[in-house]
């Protein structure tokens, strides 16, 4: 193509050229049992593993009373907590078992399209960290729906003066998030699929 004065303009230039994210081509039904698999063995071991340390915690450690390790880099610090993650939300221990119930029906639903071992990770991390602490809610004390979650993991101080105190389950959920971010972010869909990236022209 030539513009006028005699200027050659090549197919680059006189095209107006952008990237758009599309999935790779090929129909994926229904869920993959080996993805499933490890969604669900990664939410046991998450659930037994908070709930195992949460045991330990409250028949060797005393509220108040915190336990250096790690040169102080952690403490052991046992709290009954009434919030979410965190100790965010105290007051309202009521809510958060509905939303935990409501989070579990999403993955299940998640559950029946995937395929990605990734993701099954990721959501297993999910379900166990929300499993966890909702068992705390419904059968610790005071009440059924009211129990206060078990903490004892405090970073850089005793006392939270840095971060919040929290348990397995909330490092669990923490660590699944960031890993399902990190999936979207980089293409990978829970069918197996992976978004590429192609040149849309435009003239």
């Amino acid at each position: 193509m030539q513009a006028a004065g005699g200027t050659t303009l090549n197919a680059d230039e006189a095209t107006d050229a952008t990237t758009v994210d599309e999935p790779e081509p090929g129909p994926r039904p229904g869920f993959s049992r080996a993805a499933v698999l490890v969604l669900a063995a990664t939410a046991v071991v998450a659930v037994a593993l908070d709930q195992w340390v949460k045991w330990l915690s409250t028949e060797n450690l005393t509220e108040g009373e915190p336990v250096r390790i790690l040169g102080g880099l952690v403490y052991l610090s046992l709290l009954r907590n009434s919030g979410a993650a965190f100790s965010f939300g105290e007051g309202y221990t009521w809510v958060f078992p509905l939303i935990t119930i409501v989070v579990i029906g999403w993955i299940a639903w998640m559950a029946t399209k995937l395929r990605s071992l990734p993701w099954g990770i990721a959501l297993g991390l999910v379900l166990g960290g929300a499993l966890g602490n909702l068992g705390d809610r419904l059968f610790r004390a005071p009440s059924f729906l009211h129990g206060h979650v078990v903490d004892m993991i405090s970073v850089f101080g005793p006392y939270a003066e840095y971060f919040a105190v929290f348990n397995i389950a909330d490092a669990c959920l923490s660590v699944g998030v960031v890993l399902a971010v990190l999936l979207e972010l980089t293409g990978r869909q829970r069918d197996g699929r992976r978004l590429v990236r192609k040149k849309a022209e435009k003239q």
